[in-house]
């Protein structure tokens, strides 16, 4: 009795602390993200007050916030939207996975981390924080602005590219060989491949199984489906987010919406759960003689993020002031960095706290670089003074689709 009641109060403590902070991140207008691991280094291990009784359940539900964190990102994009970013953005996707992953692998490689490190810090600073860069877009007013929907398009193809990269990590980091790695891609891809296809032809009859109007049978049949594929493709070292992705791509229409309302409550929840056991698990000592490498590759990651945003911008025909607008939103790093780092940190230790130190930098620069990098360029170089019209009504995204579930 005695270790359950020792149970609620830290679990009941951790989660009203968590909805503090939210409310102050909220009013300040950053995201909450910075706050969450900056809890959880105060109550982790060489923390201020180290949690013991609700550590286990913590880590639970931190698995729990990875998965309907990437249920609720494939519930906001359809196969065919999939589809057709592919089509028209994959050299933009080219460009950004060689100008962000290619410091990330470097810095490991100086470091000497070691080659599956290097292929983890990879992906650590090649992801850009849909979750932040939502918020970013509404609150500067930038949903109708025509270079919104270029930034869209590279946070879909990073979202895709995870379909490929996390089970190629995940093979690296349970050791397994050239044959082995091969066959977990080939297992993913194969799988990626029939679940768009089935999506595509048969999305509508997938839907309509799902389907209930009892709001409490669409969420148990939706949430229990997920967590079974993800287990299944945990099982076969795909990865458990990559399942829970493609089960939200499978669903469709106005089964995907509502169950999209009913779980965005819960992924909220478990996805603070998660950051704050990412600060859990790291050690606040060990990141001062990470902090100059973490501010140096967050410089760096920065500038090259201007740069693929740039590009993009420019491919799609977007004047030079829209150019630099969409290169500084994409600045932010956040959950999918912390995800990678999480499942690297048992390989090389090292990883979390820089990943932390990381994305604690990017989080809060993210949102002023969305703000600044085009006055700022409009003043050095005078032409870029040029303002963007807004895109007319039909050439608008969707709210919701700016405002795809944290990957906050």
């Amino acid at each position: 009795m005695h270790d359950t009641t020792a149970l609620l109060i830290e679990l009941g403590a951790v989660i009203l602390g968590l909805g503090l902070l939210g409310r102050l991140a909220a009013r300040v207008g950053f995201s909450p993200v910075p706050l969450y691991l900056l809890a959880g280094l105060a109550f982790g291990h060489g923390g201020l007050v180290p949690l013991r009784a609700s550590e286990e359940f913590v880590a639970t539900g931190a698995e729990i916030g990875v998965i309907l964190l990437l249920l609720l990102l494939g519930l906001e994009y359809s196969a065919s939207d999939l589809v057709t970013s592919l089509r028209t953005q994959y050299p933009s996707g080219v460009v950004d996975f060689v100008l962000n992953a290619t410091p990330g692998a470097v810095a490991a490689l100086v470091l000497g981390w070691g080659p599956v490190a290097a292929v983890a810090l990879a992906g650590v600073t090649w992801i850009s924080s849909s979750g932040v860069i939502a918020k970013v877009l509404g609150d500067l007013g930038r949903v109708g602005n025509r270079e919104t929907p270029v930034v869209l398009g590279i946070l879909v193809m990073e979202d895709l590219a995870m379909a490929v990269y996390l089970p190629i990590l995940t093979a690296l980091l349970a050791g397994a060989g050239l044959a082995g790695g091969s066959l977990t891609l080939l297992i993913s891809l194969g799988t990626v491949g029939a679940v768009l296809f089935l999506a595509l032809r048969h999305g509508h009859r997938i839907s309509r199984a799902v389907s209930s109007e009892n709001a409490e049978m669409l969420l148990l049949v939706v949430l229990g489906l997920t967590l079974l594929v993800a287990g299944v493709a945990q099982e076969l070292q795909v990865s458990a987010a990559v399942g829970a992705f493609l089960v939200g791509i499978a669903l469709s229409g106005e089964v995907a919406e509502g169950a999209g309302t009913l779980l965005t409550p819960l992924r909220d929840l478990f996805a603070a759960v998660f950051f704050v056991f990412f600060g859990l698990s790291t050690d606040p000592a060990d990141i001062p003689p990470v902090l100059l490498p973490a501010l140096l590759l967050a410089l760096v990651t920065a500038l090259t993020k201007i740069a693929t945003g740039w590009h993009a911008a420019r491919r799609a025909g977007i004047k030079t002031s829209g150019r630099w607008r969409t290169g500084g939103t994409l600045v932010a790093r956040g959950e999918f960095s912390i995800v990678i780092a999480g499942l690297a940190v048992g390989v090389e230790p090292r990883i979390g706290p820089l990943a932390t130190a990381y994305v604690l930098i990017l989080v809060v620069s993210g949102p002023l670089t969305a703000r600044w990098v085009e006055p700022l360029a409009a003043r050095l170089i005078p032409r870029t003074t040029v303002e963007e019209p807004a895109a007319p009504p039909a050439e608008r995204p969707a709210l919701a689709a700016a405002g795809a579930p944290d990957r906050t």
